[in-house]
């Protein structure tokens, strides 16, 4: 469980996996209660608002430490760098409600037995168990260790001897009973959550509640409209989150809604097979699957017989896969561990479709129940929805900090206020009003609403490309990828592979190819019989159904597939069989057909497949097909062609997939489902060599091309050989002309060698001159190549990868700052890769078609996952595309950083916007005066509303260029732009309250001042009357006050267009037509409001009317405002390249990982080594300078 306390009042939960957590025990005490409930009443439920915003000083206020055996709540914390904290209430299950029905007592052998879990858990006498529910798993404490514990799957450590012995017959009705209260139903119930929870959840979060009392603050102050316009937009936008979060919550229900209601048959220890609903199996129930298509509603292991299965749902691809049953093996070793197969072949998983069962005999195909509930791997892929992992970007935690300065200003400004409007006598109410006007000017409560209109616009143009998201916070992540891996097959090549020929081998080495596209049939021969029969089709409903090569392959033998009958019996073939058969046209076949007995399926991580197979009237034999270095190395040395590696390469280097194939003969006497599969591996005959062609999707080159100019680390993650990733790398151009690539071996401790590590220089067929070559993935902007010959890559495999890792950890991140090609990757491997390439500071896309056990983990791994597949396990996938191809990547990074410069520019124009309205406010303090409403209104809503909305509407820009947008607000760029365009904004501001109050016509009578420079009398009866000191006006008409409503409203639409930024990251601003109509119709209005001498609308407005020099004289203002904010924004603040000067000058250097190793690479002379060769015990190869990165270690997960 983890590391207790000396109390034992925390623990570890999830120990070592993605959903590790702290847990704390906490004892309610009701004094403390009692409190807590007066202080709810007094604060008029302010206190418990903060309670569900922080559940742990819920639990802090309410509660007392103890140890989590005598807890009745518990305090979860999450291991993160996020430290998110919930609460949990500890309950209690009695198991008393079967004393009656089964005679249920405290020595009763069900619950003497301590085998499992749950007969630990169980309390004696009384017979009750604790449990707490964690994201709808349910932990129960395991009284003898001292722990809560999963509950709802069968133990790990369970033998297989163990597991046929004690489920081999099912479970008693007892058991069953037992298990079922504890472990709780089989479903993956997701509620649709009710319309007035989500809106309760929504109206909750902080930023309505401030704009809550935001309201309330103003309808005291008589601002109704504003008022009405916020709580409108409000509405709106909880109106169409509630609507989102309703959507996601029905179609996730309807996801998992059938896999509840399935009936299933069941075996029971004394009552036999009987029919029964899903929701009700436990963990180890034996399950009795027959002929028929069915849903797994469980996790459930595969005991006896063999099935196909189709996990399109889990793996994105439906090809159907064979389970084969968990042998059963002597000794106590966990069953996961017992056997070099991957363990995931025994196992039928939840969600899938058993679309073929088959019994191995006379009896019948038996399962027992592994998990249940949201435990499964459909379970967990729900729970990834519903509980996405809270994602770590600098932009979100700079927006709290700038939010948090606004409110230090806000703060400042309220004092500031006190002490003006109490010096000058105002009544205390009218202060504390003032005083709390300022934090609703200060912290914009439209701010929120602001910066969610980039990121939406930015999902619905991914839309009409095809690209769907449902993590919309994500997108501003795209913008800041820096490196993007690549899946090889369906990704960058094509799903389909053509069979281009077979190259056969005899004693005297290869012989000549066979190809495909003669026509010719090819001729009869062991290999042809393998390729007849080593694969894992299925015949279903009188079509050949399969993987896609063993498919291609199978075609080209021009044999036919049947199903054996029940009158077909030759010895050892069970009815049923999957037959094959040469065609009516095929001559000179000297055998009828050849039954398919046993398959040992493909695994990606043993690279291999073999079948026993038995001629008709003929021999047993068992067939391999495989990676050709793996196939070769269960092959009897002298059968293998000493040209092996080089006629290997010769395919390889061209980007054929080569597949190796192998047989021996099996004495008929052997029962097939008792021959292990290391006795039937071994002392084989090599046959030859099977060539499929590969070919690149035409999007591929263009695509990484452009990647690779916008300096975007390109790499390649593939199960495929090493010599064919490499060709697809160059023609692909992830690999360029001219730049040399570094084949990298590592082998494990053998004997008396220790591990090495060795370095080739791999040619290419054609010279090519090296010359001035685009030095994109060596060194890049500030790191100098040095002058050497090219850049350089290199290609590794999973087992180097593996071994680097273990012995030469010193090693990786040099490795991998130019690692390009990693080929032979086991999904395990694929997901450790990815984590490693985070701790380098890289920002990590994924891009994959999803097709294998764990595609969806690494795409959620990765900050930015894009699945290729449209299939249902790609809704855990951040981003989808419709297109299956690469193009949606290069979109992604496009409205990704046009989406983070939005939300920049955002921030910067509501940070003015409150700013210029906070200093005018304030200077205006200073006279006891303030804006009146309706000035108020129409900076707010005409102005600051329009701009916010239609600001955001710049689309993405075209072209990648070489470098991203700035990841932080803290960034000395953005933060010169703030705070200099605030100072412009303030001395202007200054400036107008000074001289307005210089004007010789500022003491003169309001009425007359319009016409001191205008001897027409005439103009008198233009000018506003003069107000009364008492009347309805009197706050807020002066000078003062006219001035610095035309000088802020102005400045507003002045800055909108200075932050409006275009190119690089955005289309030019003059291409957003409505936001420069909008622009436009604004300053018009302004000046015409400014210019025109129109009574009412001054009136309205509580504006003077002042002389048109002093007009003259704001727009002067102004003018000069936007000169110099424009000039210094664009010279300086936009000067990409004179803040690279700057940071060379001041010697400043980029702290990111892969940077610091990149500089540190560059100027050492000695790498990359070449034709060299290191061992683990040499000095400095496992010793050197240590890496880490503790936000990614404890954060990524990965997925």
């Amino acid at each position: 469980m983890g590391d207790h306390s000396e109390k034992g009042q925390h623990a570890l939960l999830n120990e070592g996996e993605e959903n590790e957590m702290e847990i704390f025990g906490y004892q309610t005490q009701g004094c403390r209660q009692i409190l807590c409930l007066a202080g709810s009443i007094l604060s008029l439920g302010i206190l418990p608002l903060v309670f569900y915003w922080r559940p742990a000083w819920h639990v802090w206020a309410n509660c007392i430490p103890c140890s989590l055996q005598e807890a009745d709540v518990v305090l979860l914390r999450t291991t993160d760098e996020f430290q998110t904290y919930s609460r949990k209430k500890v309950i209690w299950i009695y198991l008393s409600a079967l004393n009656s029905a089964f005679g249920l007592t405290p020595d009763h052998p069900l619950i003497t037995d301590e085998d499992f879990i749950i007969n630990r858990a169980i309390r004696k006498p009384d017979l009750k168990v604790r449990c707490i529910k964690v994201q709808k798993i349910r932990y129960v404490w395991n009284i003898l260790e001292g722990q809560f514990q999963k509950i709802g799957s069968l133990e790990d450590w369970l033998s297989s001897a163990k597991i046929h012995l004690k489920f081999g017959s099912g479970l008693t009705r007892e058991e069953q009973e037992i298990r079922r209260l504890i472990c709780g139903p089989n479903t993956i119930d997701v509620e649709i959550t009710p319309i007035w929870k989500l809106l309760i959840k929504e109206v909750l979060n902080p930023f309505y509640v401030f704009q809550l009392f935001s309201v309330c603050l103003w309808f005291s102050e008589d601002y109704k409209e504003y008022s009405f316009a916020i709580i409108i937009m409000s509405i709106i936008s909880i109106a169409l989150t509630v609507y989102d979060l309703r959507q996601q919550s029905v179609k996730l229900h309807h996801l998992v809604e059938s896999h509840n209601s399935i009936t299933v048959s069941v075996c029971g220890k004394k009552d036999g097979i009987q029919e029964l609903e899903s929701r009700f199996l436990v963990p180890g129930d034996l399950l009795i699957l027959t002929g028929h298509k069915v849903q797994m509603p469980c996790d459930a292991l595969l005991i006896d017989g063999s099935c196909v299965v189709d996990e399109g749902m889990l793996t994105g691809e439906s090809i159907p896969v064979t389970k084969t049953p968990l042998p059963k093996m002597d000794g106590s070793v966990s069953w996961k561990m017992q056997s070099e197969t991957d363990y995931k072949r025994h196992v039928l998983f939840c969600g899938t479709e058993v679309i073929q069962a088959k019994a191995a005999g006379p009896g019948t195909v038996r399962a027992v129940v592994l998990r249940t509930g949201f435990n499964t791997a459909k379970g967990d892929l729900v729970r990834s929805i519903l509980y996405p992992k809270p994602m770590n970007f600098k932009l979100y935690r700079d927006a709290i900090r700038f939010l948090l300065c606004l409110v230090g200003t806000a703060t400042i400004g309220m004092i500031y206020t006190l002490c003006v409007y109490v010096l000058s006598g105002e009544p205390p109410e009218e202060v504390v009003r003032k005083a709390l006007d300022v934090i609703t000017i200060a912290v914009p409560p439209a701010l929120p609403a602001a910066l969610t209109t980039g990121i939406i616009y930015a999902q619905r143009r991914l839309k009409k490309k095809g690209i769907f998201c449902i993590s919309p916070q994500r997108i501003n992540v795209c913008g800041q990828l820096n490196l993007v891996c690549f899946d090889k097959t369906g990704t960058l090549t094509r799903d389909g592979l053509d069979l281009w020929g077979v190259v056969p081998c005899n004693k005297n080495g290869f012989q000549e190819v066979h190809s495909f596209a003669s026509g010719k049939a090819l001729p009869w021969s062991p290999l042809c019989a393998a390729m007849a029969s080593c694969h894992s089709l299925i015949l279903l409903d009188g079509t050949i159904q399969g993987d896609p090569l063993d498919l291609k392959m199978f075609e080209g033998t021009a044999w036919e597939m049947a199903v054996s009958e029940d009158d077909f019996h030759i010895k050892g073939v069970p009815a049923h069989a999957m037959v094959v058969k040469p065609c009516k046209t095929a001559s000179q076949v000297p055998v009828e057909g050849i039954a398919i007995l046993h398959q040992f399926p493909f695994s990606s991580a043993l690279q291999r497949m073999t079948v026993i197979v038995q001629e008709m009237g003929g021999d047993r034999l068992a067939f391999m097909k495989g990676a050709p270095e793996k196939v070769a190395s269960f092959c009897q040395p002298e059968t293998v062609p000493t040209s092996f590696a080089s006629e290997l390469q010769i395919y390889t280097t061209q980007g054929f997939r080569v597949i190796a194939l192998a047989y021996k003969k099996l004495g008929n006497d052997h029962h097939t489902t008792s021959l292990m599969r290391e006795k039937v591996e071994s002392g084989l005959i090599f046959l030859g060599l099977l060539i499929l062609e590969n070919r690149l999707k035409e999007e591929t080159k263009p695509v990484l091309e452009e990647l690779i100019s916008a300096q975007i680390k390109t790499v390649m993650i593939t199960g495929d050989n090493i010599q064919t990733a490499i060709t697809v790398a160059r023609k692909s151009g992830m690999v360029s002309e001219g730049q040399k690539l570094i084949l990298i071996e590592a082998n494990e401790t053998t004997g008396s060698s220790s591990a090495s590590v060795s370095w080739k220089l791999i040619e290419e067929k054609k010279h090519i001159a090296y010359g001035n070559q685009d030095n994109y993935i060596n060194i890049r902007e500030d790191v100098p190549d040095n002058g050497r010959e090219g850049s350089y890559h290199f290609a590794l495999s999973g087992q180097s990868f593996q071994v680097i890792s273990q012995h030469f950890s010193s090693l990786l991140p040099k490795i991998l700052i130019n690692g390009t090609v990693f080929a032979r990757m086991s999904p395990g491997q694929k997901s450790s890769l990815v984590e490693e390439f985070q701790k380098l500071d890289y920002f990590v896309g994924m891009c994959g078609d999803g097709a294998n056990d764990c595609g969806h983990v690494r795409l959620k791994m990765a900050h930015v996952g894009i699945s290729l597949s449209e299939q249902e396990a790609s809704v855990a996938s951040p981003f989808t595309s419709k297109t299956p191809n690469i193009e949606c990547v290069p979109h992604l990074i496009k409205e990704g950083r046009a989406a983070l410069v939005t939300s920049f520019c955002m921030f910067k124009y509501m940070a003015l916007y409150s700013m210029i309205q906070y200093v005018g406010v304030l200077l205006l303090y200073w006279e006891t005066n303030s804006l009146s409403n309706y000035q108020f209104l129409f900076q707010d809503l005409a102005i600051t509303t329009l701009i916010g909305v239609t600001m955001n509407l710049n689309g993405a820009y075209p072209k990648l260029v070489p470098f991203r947008p700035a990841g932080r607000l803290v960034s000395p760029p953005l933060l010169l732009s703030v705070i200099f365009n605030i100072l412009l904004s303030l001395a202007m501001h200054i400036v107008g309250f000074i001289l307005v109050q210089r004007q010789p016509w500022y003491s003169m009578d309001m009425r007359s001042a319009c016409t001191v420079q205008n001897e027409s009398i005439s103009k008198l009866t233009t000018s506003p009357p003069a107000p009364e000191k008492n009347g309805s006006n009197s706050a807020f008409t002066s000078f003062e006050n006219t001035t610095i409503w035309f000088l802020g409203t102005i400045n507003c639409i002045v800055v909108a267009l200075t932050f409006s930024k275009g190119k690089p990251f955005r289309q030019p601003t003059y291409k957003n037509y409505t936001f420069v109509l909008v622009l436009i119709i604004q300053l018009g209005v302004c000046l015409f409001i400014l210019f025109a001498d129109i009574p009412e609308l001054h009136r309205r407005l509580d504006l003077l009317c002042t002389p048109v020099l002093w007009r003259v004289y704001i727009v002067v203002m102004l003018s000069s405002n936007f000169i110099v904010s424009l000039v210094v924004e664009e010279a300086i603040i936009e000067n990409r390249a004179l803040w690279m000067v700057i940071k060379r000058c001041f010697g400043y250097q980029s702290k990111s990982q892969y940077r610091i190793w990149q500089r540190n690479l560059a100027n050492d002379p000695n790498w990359p080594p070449l034709n060299q060769t290191s061992f683990s015990d040499m000095s400095g190869c496992d010793r050197g300078v240590s890496y880490s990165n503790p936000v990614f270690e404890s954060n990524e997960e990965q997925l």
